[in-house]
């Protein structure tokens, strides 16, 4: 799709390439130069709107100053059919360029003719992306942590489709190992108290504590009665553990599709296990020489692996002794799989059986020094998981009501989960706020994220969509009916608040870009505040009813077109664009 921004910095370069072979061939530059310049857009528009670095990074190859070099090439340019008015000398030798009405015409072009796919691009076309998110152990309810990944994730994935890619949203459902075991411990106490009394049975003091806890007990006592009570340690563990997971497995889903989160997959770790992937997985890396035996337990020589990617990547001794790294238990010494080997097996899954080019995870900063072990076992298995398996962390969330920190709801005087969180405050505020950069620890207001007024960031976004849907009613109450751009003169749109706003727009291709580039979707946020702001200060400055058609008509369409951007961002972060507020 049309990147204006990137084809006005396309262009600068071909001028001056072009501006640069004339003046070799005069015999006013050095010929056969190889320069390697940059074009960027400067912080203030008093020095223009783009600015090229190409005659500093020519002096030494020309033995020149780079004004001199500036100048020959300013006497060589030809700017006639470009996007560009003028371009001027400033500083040490940069040269900057300054648009014409044709390339705020071509934004206009882009907005009106691409409409919704405005913003989107094929540049990750042909890759075919796993994006794993909240993946949350399926024992008791979801936490703040785990609303935080969950949008994270889903923008994520939606950025990622918008530039072209093939995009899965998986969630792995723990349902193995050492959680469920204790899962299992925490219901079978509260279910033998239900029945012997709580004096009678002591809690273990690593189980769960919950009332959620509680709660799945009285059910399954309240459907089995005291069947279970003399039944074998290991059939009635495997009974509750089952009734417990039937039922909070579908609560987490019907949670997250209100959060409007809908998965291409609940993959379940158990699967792994009873497959014998996890076995045969760990057999792999056996067979590669990355395993040894001690104490009866089979461990992965991590330690050797990461040191063998780290010199390759050109560390020091010095910097890797620092590392303290150290090995992994696989297998332990009763013979059950760790949650490492699932999850070594589970990424080999992601990459070898199902073919994902590129597999990223959401998790918690707690999870860092998991990084690169599980990068390095996928190393070891020859996946390239240094290359291909790509971590988002991101750090903590507090919540806050009137300044003060929130650890309990008020609603149930328990621990706040994402079903509280949504009770208290609109989806779409909760995915607004939730998607703030992810390695920053973020305050969510409780306060704000209700409030109607433009302090709320997604109120101020999302009233100027509005407000633009007003606007077109009342001129179309009035007779007025949005014109097609053929009919609307783009030159008109001159004064600082029109171009600013255009130029606003144009921005929205580049910044999409960049939320895909660095795995950040909160480029759309502050892009999003951003418009709004512009379009806020347009409205204020540039009266529409009232004016001559022709003035009008461009006004309007601009108006029109912004409401179309707004709504792509906010489509692409999960938040509804309403027509009225």
């Amino acid at each position: 799709m049309t990147n204006m921004i990137q084809n006005a910095k396309d262009q600068v370069l071909a001028l001056t390439s072009k501006a640069y072979e004339a003046a070799a061939k005069a015999g006013k530059l050095p010929g056969d130069v190889a320069v390697r310049a940059g074009v960027e857009i400067p912080k203030d528009t008093a020095n223009g709107d783009y600015t090229t670095t190409f005659a500093l990074a020519a002096a030494k190859a020309m033995h020149k100053s780079p004004r001199e070099i500036a100048s020959v090439l300013l006497e060589n340019m030809d700017l006639e059919g470009s996007y560009f008015a003028s371009a001027e000398i400033a500083g040490a030798g940069f040269l900057n360029f300054r648009l014409n009405p044709s390339w705020y015409q071509g934004v206009m072009d882009a907005v009106d003719g691409e409409g919704g796919a405005y913003g989107r691009s094929d540049v990750l076309k042909g890759q075919k992306i796993m994006v794993e998110f909240v993946s949350a152990n399926p024992t008791g309810p979801m936490h703040m942590g785990n609303a935080r990944g969950g949008v994270l994730g889903d923008t994520l994935a939606s950025v990622l489709e918008a530039s072209g890619a093939e995009v899965w949203r998986e969630f792995y459902v723990n349902d193995a190992g050492n959680q469920i075991e204790k899962f299992a411990n925490s219901l079978e106490a509260r279910y033998l108290q239900i029945i012997l009394g709580e004096e009678a049975v002591p809690f273990p003091e690593d189980g769960y504590h919950g009332d959620d806890i509680r709660e799945l007990a009285q059910a399954f006592y309240g459907q089995h009665g005291d069947a279970y009570q003399n039944a074998s340690k290991e059939d009635r563990h495997a009974a509750l553990a089952a009734f417990g997971l039937e039922r909070n497995i579908p609560k987490m889903q019907s949670d997250l599709k209100r959060y409007k989160i809908e998965y291409d997959q609940w993959f379940f770790e158990s699967g792994l296990h009873d497959s014998g992937y996890v076995a045969e997985t760990v057999q792999l890396l056996a067979d590669r020489g990355y395993t040894y035996e001690q104490e009866g337990a089979l461990w992965l020589a991590t330690s050797r692996i990461l040191e063998e990617n780290y010199r390759k990547a050109g560390k020091s001794d010095k910097e890797i002794a620092k590392l303290d790294l150290k090995d992994d238990v696989l297998r332990r010494a009763n013979g059950f799989y760790t949650y490492f080997a699932a999850d070594i097996a589970y990424h080999r899954n992601k990459f070898e059986k199902r073919g994902f080019d590129r597999v990223i995870n959401i998790w918690g900063a707690d999870h860092h020094g998991h990084v690169a072990r599980l990068k390095g076992a996928m190393d070891a298995l020859g996946l390239d998981g240094t290359g291909r398996l790509d971590i988002v962390l991101m750090q903590l969330v507090k919540l806050l009501r009137d300044g003060e920190v929130v650890r309990m709801s008020k609603r149930t005087g328990k621990a706040i989960s994402l079903t509280d969180l949504l009770d208290e405050v609109p989806v779409d505020a909760a995915r607004w706020f939730f998607n703030a950069k992810p390695d920053t620890q973020m305050d969510f207001d409780l306060g704000l994220a209700v409030r109607e007024d433009s302090e709320n960031p997604i109120y101020y976004v999302e009233y100027a969509h509005a407000r633009i849907c007003s606007l077109i009613r009342n001129l179309a109450a009035e007779g007025y009916r949005l014109p097609a751009m053929a009919q609307v003169d783009a030159s008109l749109l001159a004064s600082e608040t029109e171009t600013a706003l255009i130029k606003q727009l144009s921005l929205y291709c580049e910044e999409l870009r960049l939320a895909a580039r660095d795995y950040d979707p909160s480029h759309i946020n502050r892009y999003l505040i951003e418009l709004a702001g512009c379009f806020h200060r347009f409205y204020t400055a540039c009266r529409i009813k009232g004016e001559e058609d022709a003035v009008l008509n461009a006004r309007l369409k601009l108006a029109d077109e912004t409401r179309t951007v707004l709504k792509n961002g906010l489509a692409l972060l999960g938040v509804d664009a309403p027509e009225k507020m």
